[in-house]
């Protein structure tokens, strides 16, 4: 079965095709609003009429194409080309202000190929022995995981704590918008028929990130106008040495683990990946006052950790039938049409396509680091073009990916409105991260929360009487603790001094 699989891959044609999907995979990556799972659904018919191995293909590279290509905007541009890219903006804007785009380009996308390569192997290798952990988690272990993302919030609200819990309360209220989970009931529709099925990340995502940043760009005309000089920048390889990316082995390696281990979890997704990878980078670092002014640990335990969600996401999905989330639900769609049925025995009645997958994930990470580093010096051109000719090109391209994302029109309207909403923290000083923490999370806390009080017949002990449940809740609570005693402890050496 590993032969047929490396005779069907190494063809021209079939190596083509991956090639093809990774390249615009990366470019829809990182046009702000487009996205992966749009470029997945925009490609999963032209598979339709391909053979079994070669439809499948074509799929891996816009999919791996499409996580990794966010990258390039959130750097070049501060807007997160994907929801998975979206902590990269933290550290990685802040370093091309610095000139320094081209070495935060280099090291995100070594990253992102090391983070994604870790995960495919994880996928080959001990992907039967992981799935059946998943099978001993209900909803109660996955409100008690949600509820420890939650944490995040409180770390990174900058120096107003309380600032922070409202915006992630605000994101949380967001989420709330719609048909409930359970039994369907109209939640501050007020009427209208649009917002029945809520509001769409990445309507939000580009309006709080893309447009309040250009408005805030256009009252600045001075600013604009100056901004428009070269942007200096010296970048040899990936911008890296060996000696100095060994010194970030344990970054790479933990963020590694936490993509995987939230890829495994359906329903979680690369930006939550992103974001746990970054705290966690954050917390155990000697010098946590420094992320979020422009340093390689922010950018690569992000690009490391939403790369290795990849491999992690197509764990239950090729084993149980799974999706892990949009993307690998598109995915499954396009094995099922070609008639391959993922569960426990799909390695008996499939085996060559499986490890057809194997290796076209291999070859599409091969492609994706070589595609991404060669137009590189393309990439970071874009810094060169003037702020007043690139940011309408940016906030057209915004407004069509908010468009394209569902195909209506009130999506525009709604980035227009979440621009204001950026545009008004940004003036009172909110962080507008914990609102997107709060929205992406929120659903998925409310929808486990009923579900497992609705199995323990309103019994609130179902969550600290199972013991994975009980630990995750412990972790929260201590994530939530010790930060403040640290920053305690700060402030009463400071005062002694």
């Amino acid at each position: 079965m590993i032969m047929q699989a490396i005779s069907m891959i190494f063809n021209p044609f079939c190596l083509l095709l991956i090639l093809i999907g990774v390249i615009i995979g990366i470019i829809f990556g990182a046009i702000p609003g487009l996205s992966a799972t749009m470029a997945l659904v925009l490609f999963l018919p032209m598979s339709f009429g391909m053979d079994p191995m070669n439809g499948i293909a074509l799929l891996v590279g816009l999919y791996l194409g499409g996580i990794s290509g966010g990258l390039i905007s959130v750097i070049l541009l501060k807007i997160p080309g994907t929801p998975s890219s979206i902590a990269t903006v933290f550290d990685g804007g802040p370093m091309a202000d610095r000139g320094e785009a081209g070495k935060a380009l280099g090291v995100a996308i070594l990253c992102s190929f090391i983070g994604g390569l870790l995960s495919i192997f994880a996928l080959m290798f001990i992907s039967p022995y992981l799935a059946k952990i998943t099978l001993m988690f209900t909803s109660a272990e996955y409100f008690a995981i949600a509820v420890f993302s939650l944490t995040i919030i409180a770390s990174l609200s900058g120096d107003s704590l309380i600032n922070g819990v409202l915006s992630g309360l605000l994101g949380i209220t967001l989420a709330l918008v719609g048909l409930a989970p359970i039994d369907g009931a109209r939640r501050f529709t007020f009427g209208q028929s649009q917002l029945y099925g809520g509001f769409d990340t990445v309507v939000i995502l580009i309006g709080v990130f893309a447009v309040a940043d250009i408005i805030i760009s256009g009252f600045n005309r001075k600013d604009i106008v100056s901004d428009a000089e070269k942007m200096p920048y010296n970048l040899k390889g990936f911008g890296i040495s060996a000696k100095e990316l060994m010194s970030h082995w344990y970054n790479i390696l933990r963020s590694s683990l936490i993509g995987l281990g939230i890829g495994i979890l359906p329903g979680i997704g690369g930006s939550t990946a992103s974001l746990l990878a970054y705290t966690a980078a954050k917390n155990g670092s000697k010098y946590p006052e420094k992320f979020g002014t422009g340093i390689l640990d922010g950018v690569i335990a992000s690009e490391t950790s939403n790369n290795a969600v990849i491999g992690g996401s197509l764990i239950p999905l090729i084993t149980m039938g799974i999706p892990g989330n949009v993307a690998t639900a598109i995915f499954l769609g396009g094995l099922t049409i070609h008639g391959i049925s993922p569960g426990p025995l799909i390695f008996q009645k499939s085996g060559q396509y499986v490890y057809g997958i194997f290796i076209a994930l291999i070859v599409a990470n091969i492609f994706m680091i070589i595609c991404e580093r060669a137009g590189l010096r393309i990439f970071v051109k874009l810094l060169d073009i003037p702020k007043y000719i690139l940011l309408p090109i940016v906030m057209v391209c915004c407004v069509l990916g908010a468009y394209f994302a569902n195909f209506n029109i009130f999506d525009v309207w709604c980035v227009v409105i979440f621009g204001m909403v950026g545009l008004l923290f940004k003036t009172l000083k909110i962080p507008s991260t914990p609102l997107i923490i709060g929205f992406i999370l929120g659903s998925m806390t409310e929808e486990n929360l009923r579900q497992a009080l609705m199995q323990s017949g309103g019994n609130w002990s179902i969550f600290v009487t199972r013991p994975i449940s009980l630990v995750f809740l412990i972790v929260a609570v201590l994530s939530i603790v010790l930060p403040i005693i640290k920053k305690n402890k700060l402030k009463k050496a400071k005062s002694s001094l």
